[in-house]
Order: structure tokens, then C-alpha cells, then sequence
């Protein structure tokens, strides 16, 4: 940007050098918007004039920048040609021009060729005595050098890392940062000039070197920890390099548990330093550093309270901003900030309001939420549709914690939803509306209601259709379910196609779980065979043959959301039209494998995970989809087996500092099971051939069929055994024994060649192989799980009573019970009231070969000796695999 406006302040002097149109003038427009790359390569030529015009080629050379950071195609003929021109610039002695030159040999170092011959240029600037070109020339001659020359400049670079004037030095030091990628081995040689340069009095060369001794000793962890000991007793007057050293710290603290306690008493004695950049940083350290109580938080809140009453909207943004994060894992430790904070509701920058209302409504007490609600009414229309949502989000959050103050917030969101807003906003309103809904059985009746209204006038057809599917499933849970047919109904009359579609199915979803209901609702439906669209008169016709059939058909075809991967369902039917001799029999949905993942986004939870990774996590779901395309490339492997059920997460069977790593997965077909174990030798002086895994069982019931081992496994190269085994008669359960069975040949460490053609054989004792119920199962939630069970009246029932002696609670019980059996817990409920001494949830899944199972789990406590008991009902049109599921607890 500087060097634009240099170059803008030249043709203000000079209407002959170039000349702006008229319309940019008045508009004060980009000069450099209309420029052509190939009459901008044509004014290159002047750099071969004599004498050279400075004016002139800064002007043309900041045209050639703006080209090549606007992405604009030089051929490397071109760029080369003017590269050479450039360097005829050398001649000139104005400054300005100088040190476009620079700049210009590091834009078209990339794409031109033959750019090392102005090493030696750049290396007698380098050492020359205008300081003015000795940090540019630095900078450009260590982005051109490669590893093979750099030995050439190692004693300039040393002279220049250590130098008086603070530019060259920290030139010297961030090209050396940048040397390490491909030089590293030389750039260590200059640890002692580093370490020198560590303690010279420049802030920025503080920094940076403090920066290149890192990155040198960032491979040993002790030196690591020297460095940090060493600078920490003192020696860094640098601010900036203050605020690095802590970064350095806090993460040697995340990295070890079992830490050097100095670590994070430097951090604390940050807090009383004079600089409000090195206490900041300090504070916001020490409040994200892992299994810190509020004792040891207090010092760092305490500064972040005392920032918030501080005249600088910096200062009071980043405090509120931290202590908004700290409030999620320790609302009690920010309650002495809430006096400050609610100042701050008034504060004339809008983020920082928005801020401390979250940070309030997250560490609120319940008797605060009136008079917060309140202060949230003024100040909500001011601010813009993203802070609002803010807002949202964090009411949703003490929804979560004081649920009983519904009363409170659902008519505060009410008005809101009524307000102009974009799509984003209200969507983020009807979410938190659904979430409390769904999750607070005293506040559905009002949260409906609020919906109920939203959609008589609502302009976004999504947020109607996502109401109505609510309703469709929330609706027969009331009272009065016939009060929200008017509601509904309206929306086949006066929506637009999507919404009445949706319209529709939400009135038969009533209809099949209200039979009292169900011959209004078949005259309503029978209105809509005349619709003018096709989807909705589809529906309407669909529905009404449907409801007239059994339960267990209403309930799959009606209730029930598609069970099945549509990728998986996809390969299956091209599979089944591929397959000419599959043509005699019907294509059978349970040959397709379902998909515990819902096949619509699910409504946000009242409970947001606001500490969640910002990386994807890995679920059994992934897994499933995964390994499926890539079991099917392993020639011969599942021939015959059929589709893929499940696929599990992989379980390591050795520590992560074992000279070989394994983890097993396991994939489970209809009647096999494949079990994957993914090897890695960290051994760089060893070369794995024939790796195989040998399994034993104590029962004598499981046995291999066939194994397809590993035929060479280098250094550093994970690669996978699979072994194959049919499930026993009966048996799904098995514990067997695992060893890594391998021959060794010797190698070169650092090239990775076999010393010689001699091997030995060697094994190592891995952990056992668990198979158990759950890996059989595959968890799959019903939306109407009362249909569902007595859809499957028929079917073999078992019910056994247990005495649960390993958990301490209901909630610790349910999850565990969940696990054991493989099952997905419906309509949330395994969420347990607090206060609650009785229970019941009600789980759903899948068992291999495409067996529903349906199971009800009442626990409760004994209040005499506070015992857990359990009395479990589990429902499967196989009678085997109930007995199965039961004999997993």
C-alpha cells in the first residue's frame, strides 16, 4: 500500500507520466484498475535507458507489483526479461528506487528464471555501509539462496544477525526463520549470534531472535525448557518478546501435565508487569491453560475486571472478550466482574456490549434474569442481525441452566422473532425455540404456541417447513393435539408449495399418532387431492392409503425418517440392477446399511458445546462411510460377505511410544467380521517384512478364515492387516488374544537401504480384542418411539432386573447402559431432571441383518442404601437377538 501511494504521489507531479480518467478522479478510484500486463511488460524497456529515470521506473515496477499480487498470468519469458532489466537498476543511486528493487527481486524470484546472478549484488549491499539497503538486501538474498549456497553467506549472515543497527539484525533474524525450512542444519550453527542478539536492546530483535531460538530448539523438549527458565528469571526487557515467552510456556504446560511449576509462576508474575500488552497476555494465558481451579484463576480475573473500567476500547474489548470464554468452564470464578460488566451494557462500542450481555447472561444468578431480560429489551434493537445472534445463542445457554425461567425468556425470543430481521437471525431464534421445546416438557405448550404464531406470518418458507416437522412430531405429546390442526391446515391453504407439502405430512404425522383424530384428518387430507402441485397432492393421496393400513406400517412408512445412507442406498440398487440373477427376488431395504447420522441437520441443543474442538470429530458414522469404499478396492477381501453394517473407531493396542504402534478397527458384515489392524514402525533402523497378526481364543469358538498380512512395512509408513472371521452360532462376544508376528531386516537409518539380505523373526504381544453386543448394533433413534413399541406387539419381549454396583448415579447409568447395548436413546430421553430419583429412557437400534431393536430402561435409586437398580424390556421381531441384547448387561 506504501508503495502505491508513492507511486500516486509521483503523477500528481507528472500529468505526463500518466494520466487518470476523469471518472476516477471524482471517484477516487483504484489508479491502477485498467492496467494491461502486456503494456505494462512494454514500459519495462526503460530500465535499459540511459540515464536511468527514477521517477519513472518506481512508477512502472509498482505497476508490475500491483499485476502479480492481483494473480494476473506472466509468462516466465517475460518476467525473466524484465527481471533482467531490473537488475540494470543497480546503477541508480536514489533511494526510493533502491529499495523497489529489492522488492522486486523477491516478486519475481518465483517466476522468472536465472534471478541467483544478483547474489553478488545483493551480498556487497548486504555488507556495504548504507544501512538504508542492508536489511532489504538481507531479506532478498536469503529468499533466493538454497541450502547448497548458503554456506557462501554463513559468515555475512552471523556479522549481520549480531549487528549494532536493529533493521539489519532482525533481518538477519526472520530470514533465518525462514532459512530453517530448508537450511535447518546451517541456521543451528548460529545459535550462539542468536543468543547474543536475544539479549541486545531492541524490542523487535528480542522478538525475532527469541522466535529463531525457538524454532532451532524446538525439537528437545529439555532445551525447550532451559530457554524458557533462562529468559524468564530476566534478561527480556522486550514486550513483545515477553508476550512470545509466554506463549512458549503455556503450551509446554498443555504439552505435560506434570510440568516445571516455575513455567506458571512466570506467567503469574506477568500479571504485575508494567506493560499492558505482557499482562494481557499473561491473564489470557493463564484463564485457557487446562485443569486450572478458580483459586489459581483469581490473579488473572482480578486483571481482566480491573480492564474492564479502562478508558481504552481495546483494552475493555479484550478483557470482556476473555472473560466471555472463561465463563463457559468457570461461570462462578467470573461472578466478581459482574458489577463491571453490566457498565459495560451501555458502552458506545457495540461489541463490547454484546460481550459483557453474553458473559451476564452465562454467569447470571436466577434471580438476576428478570432485570437482565430487561436491560437486553433497550439495547437488543440497536445492535445488528451477528451480534443478535450472539444474543440468542447465550440465552439459550441460561435457558439450559435455569430452565424453570422459561416463563421469562420464551416471550423475550417471541418478540424478537417478531422484529425485522434477516434468515440467519430468525433461524437462530426458531432453533433456540425448538431446543426448549424438545428439552422442557413445562415449557412446550408455551414454546409451540410462540411457533404456532411465528408461522401464520412468516416470510421464509425453511423456518415454516422446520416448524411444521415440529409440530408434526411435538404436537400429539399435548393435551390437545386437535388445537394445532387449524394451524397446520393454514398452511396448506395459503403457503407455497414447499410449506404445504410439509403441511401435509405434519397432519398425517398428527393422524398416526392420534387415532381419536385420524378421520378429521383423512377429510383434511382428501381437501388436498385437488392442490395444483404434484408434491403435495402425491403426499396427500400416499398418506391416506397409508393410514388405513397396521400399525407397524403407519409407524415405518409415516413416522420413521429414512434409515439408510443415501450413498449406501445408491450402490446397493446399482448393485441390485447390475445383478441380473438378483432380479428373481425383490430388492430387501435391510440389505442396505443404515446410518446412525440423521439424515436432516438436527435443531441446536440448549446445551451448545461452545468448547468444542475447532476440528472435526471423528464419529463411528465417518468411520462406516470410510472404510466401505475402501475395504471394496482390497481385491477378494469381501467377496460374498455382503454389505457393510458397521465400522468402528480404531482402539490402539500398544502405548504411542512403543517401538510399534497398532489399533485395531472392526468392520462387521452380516455374518463376518474384519478386523483391521493399522501398524506403524518407528523403528528408522529397521525394515518390517511379512507382518501378520496371529490371534488365539480361550473358548475355542472364533476362527480365522483368511488373513491378507502385510509385505513390507518401512520406517514411519503406517499400513493395515485384515483378518477376516465368520461369527460363531449364536456368539456375538469374544475377548481374543493378539500378536504381531514379522521378520527384521537391518537398514540404513538415514537412507532406509537393507544393510544386507539377513533377516530374524521377532513378534510383540499386543492387547487383547474385545468384540462385544454393542459392535453388533448400530444406534439409530426413533423420532415416535410409543408407535414404534407397540408396532412391535408381536414380537419376542425379554425383561431381566439387574443391580448396577459400578455407577453412582442415573445419569452415569443411562450412559452406561446405552453403551453396553449399542442403543441410541429416543426423544432425549436420556436427559435426567435434576432431583430425580426414578428414571426412564427408551433406546433404539439396529441389529446386524437388519433387526430393529427397541428396549425401555427404567433405573432407579434406592433410597436406603442408594443403590441403582435397573429393569430392562427389550423388544426385536427375533427372539435371539432380544436374549442377545440382554445378555450384554
Amino acid at each position: 500500500l506504501c508503495l502505491r501511494l508513492i507511486a500516486f504521489e509521483s503523477t500528481m507531479d507528472s500529468n505526463t507520466e500518466m494520466k487518470r480518467e476523469k471518472k476516477d478522479e471524482e471517484s477516487g478510484g483504484n489508479p491502477y484498475a485498467k492496467l494491461d500486463v502486456t503494456a505494462v511488460l512494454q514500459e519495462c524497456r526503460a530500465f535499459n535507458e540511459t540515464p536511468i529515470n527514477a521517477r519513472k521506473c518506481s512508477i512502472i515496477l509498482t505497476k508490475l507489483f500491483h499485476l502479480v499480487q492481483q494473480g494476473d498470468n506472466i509468462g516466465r519469458t517475460e518476467a525473466t526479461e524484465a527481471f533482467f532489466g531490473v537488475t540494470k537498476l543497480w546503477q541508480s543511486k536514489d533511494a526510493t528506487l533502491r529499495r523497489l528493487v529489492y522488492l522486486a527481486v523477491k516478486v519475481l524470484s518465483t517466476i522468472s528464471d536465472d534471478v541467483i546472478i544478483v547474489t553478488s549484488s545483493l551480498t556487497k549491499d548486504m555488507t556495504g555501509k548504507e544501512d538504508a539497503y542492508r536489511a532489504p538486501a538481507i531479506r532478498a538474498l536469503c529468499l533466493i539462496t538454497d541450502a547448497a549456497m548458503l554456506q557462501t553467506i554463513e559468515r555475512y549472515m552471523k556479522q549481520a544477525i549480531v549487528d549494532r543497527n536493529q533493521a539489519v539484525s532482525s533481518a538477519a533474524l526472520v530470514s533465518s526463520i525462514h532459512l530453517m525450512k530448508k537450511a535447518g542444519d546451517v541456521v543451528r550453527r548460529w545459535a550462539n549470534e542468536v543468543q547474543e542478539a536475544a539479549s541486545a536492546d531492541g524490542h523487535m530483535v528480542q522478538l525475532h531472535a527469541l522466535a529463531l531460538l525457538y524454532q532451532i530448539r524446538s525439537n528437545d523438549r529439555l532445551a525447550v525448557n532451559k530457554l524458557v527458565q533462562k529468559f524468564a528469571k530476566g534478561g527480556m526487557r522486550s514486550p513483545f518478546a515477553l508476550c512470545y515467552l509466554i506463549r512458549i510456556a503455556k503450551q509446554l504446560i498443555e504439552e505435560d501435565d506434570q510440568a516445571d511449576s516455575s513455567f506458571f509462576q512466570f506467567i503469574d508474575s506477568c500479571l504485575r508487569h508494567k506493560s499492558e500488552m505482557v499482562v494481557y497476555e499473561a491473564a489470557s494465558a493463564m484463564v485457557s491453560l487446562p485443569n486450572t481451579s478458580p483459586s489459581e484463576l483469581a490473579p488473572a480475573i482480578s486483571v481482566l475486571q480491573l480492564f474492564c473500567s479502562s478508558p481504552k476500547p481495546a483494552l475493555r474489548f479484550a478483557a470482556v472478550r476473555t472473560l466471555n470464554k472463561v465463563s463457559v468452564k468457570h461461570p462462578q470464578a467470573v461472578t466478581s466482574c459482574n458489577v463491571d460488566l453490566e457498565k459495560l451494557i451501555t458502552d458506545s462500542n457495540r461489541s463490547i456490549a454484546t460481550l459483557a450481555i453474553t458473559t451476564l447472561l452465562k454467569t447470571g444468578a436466577e434471580s438476576s434474569v428478570e432485570r437482565l431480560m430487561k436491560q437486553i429489551s433497550s439495547f437488543v434493537s440497536e445492535i445488528s442481525d451477528e451480534f443478535k445472534i450472539v444474543v440468542v445463542e447465550a440465552i439459550r445457554a441460561l435457558i439450559a441452566r435455569y430452565p424453570r425461567k422459561h416463563t421469562v425468556m420464551l416471550p423475550f425470543l417471541a418478540n424478537m422473532l417478531r422484529n425485522d430481521g434477516g434468515f440467519e437471525y430468525k433461524r437462530e431464534i426458531v432453533d433456540t425455540l425448538i431446543a426448549i421445546v424438545e428439552e422442557n416438557p413445562d415449557a412446550r405448550l408455551a414454546g409451540l404456541a410462540q411457533l404456532c404464531e411465528f408461522i401464520e406470518d412468516c416470510e421464509h418458507p425453511a423456518l415454516a417447513t422446520k416448524v411444521l416437522h415440529l409440530l408434526g412430531r411435538e404436537a400429539p405429546k399435548t393435551a390437545n393435539p386437535h388445537a394445532y390442526i387449524r394451524f397446520v391446515y393454514n398452511r396448506v391453504i395459503l403457503e407455497t408449495t414447499q410449506v404445504r407439502a410439509a403441511a401435509v405430512s405434519a397432519l398425517a404425522k398428527i393422524g398416526a399418532q392420534c387415532p381419536q383424530l385420524r378421520p378429521s384428518i383423512e377429510g383434511l387430507l382428501k381437501n388436498c387431492l385437488l392442490d395444483s402441485e404434484d408434491e403435495v397432492r402425491d403426499r396427500a393421496t400416499f398418506y391416506l392409503s397409508v393410514l388405513d393400513m397396521g400399525p407397524s406400517i403407519v409407524n415405518s412408512l409415516v413416522l420413521d425418517t429414512l434409515q439408510s445412507a443415501p450413498a449406501a442406498l445408491e450402490r446397493a440398487a446399482a448393485e441390485y440392477v447390475e445383478n441380473e440373477e438378483a432380479h428373481s427376488s425383490k430388492f430387501d431395504l435391510k440389505s442396505v446399511p443404515v446410518c446412525s447420522a440423521p439424515m436432516a441437520k438436527k435443531a441446536k441443543t440448549l446445551l451448545t458445546e461452545e468448547v468444542a474442538p475447532a476440528k472435526e470429530k471423528k464419529t463411528a458414522a465417518n468411520a462406516t462411510a470410510a472404510a466401505a469404499d475402501r475395504l471394496s478396492q482390497i481385491e477378494g477381501l469381501t467377496n460374498g460377505l455382503g454389505p457393510l453394517f458397521k465400522s468402528t473407531l480404531p482402539v490402539p493396542l500398544t502405548d504411542n511410544v512403543n517401538e510399534y504402534t497398532v489399533q485395531c478397527s472392526k468392520h462387521i458384515f452380516g455374518n463376518h467380521v474384519i478386523l483391521e489392524f493399522e501398524v506403524k514402525n518407528t523403528l528408522n533402523d529397521q525394515l518390517l517384512e511379512q507382518v501378520n497378526v496371529s490371534l488365539e481364543d480361550a473358548e475355542g469358538e472364533w476362527k480365522v478364515l483368511r488373513q491378507r498380512p502385510i509385505a513390507r512395512l518401512p520406517y514411519g509408513e503406517p499400513s493395515s492387516i485384515f483378518v477376516l472371521l465368520p461369527f460363531p452360532d449364536g456368539v456375538v462376544q469374544g475377548v481374543l488374544g493378539a500378536t504381531l508376528n514379522f521378520k527384521v531386516k537391518d537398514v540404513d537409518p538415514t537412507t532406509g537401504e537393507p544393510e544386507s539380505d539377513d533377516t530374524y523373526d521377532d513378534s510383540y504381544v499386543l492387547e487383547e480384542v474385545e468384540l462385544s453386543v454393542s459392535d453388533s448394533v448400530q444406534p439409530l433413534a426413533k423420532a415416535s418411539f410409543g408407535p414404534a413399541w407397540n408396532g412391535l406387539e408381536e414380537g419376542e419381549t425379554v425383561e431381566e432386573t439387574f443391580s448396577l454396583s459400578t455407577v453412582s448415579s442415573i445419569h452415569e447409568a443411562i450412559k452406561k447402559v446405552c453403551g453396553l447395548l449399542g442403543l441410541a436413546p429416543c426423544e432425549r430421553s436420556d436427559i435426567v431432571p435434576e432431583g430425580r430419583n426414578r428414571h426412564a429412557v427408551m433406546m433404539s437400534g439396529v441389529f446386524r441383518g437388519g433387526f430393529e431393536v427397541l428396549a425401555k430402561a427404567n433405573v432407579a435409586i434406592d433410597p436406603s442404601d442408594n443403590s441403582i437398580g435397573l429393569n430392562l424390556l427389550i423388544r426385536s421381531p427375533n427372539p435371539t437377538v432380544s436374549e442377545i441384547l440382554a445378555s450384554a448387561i
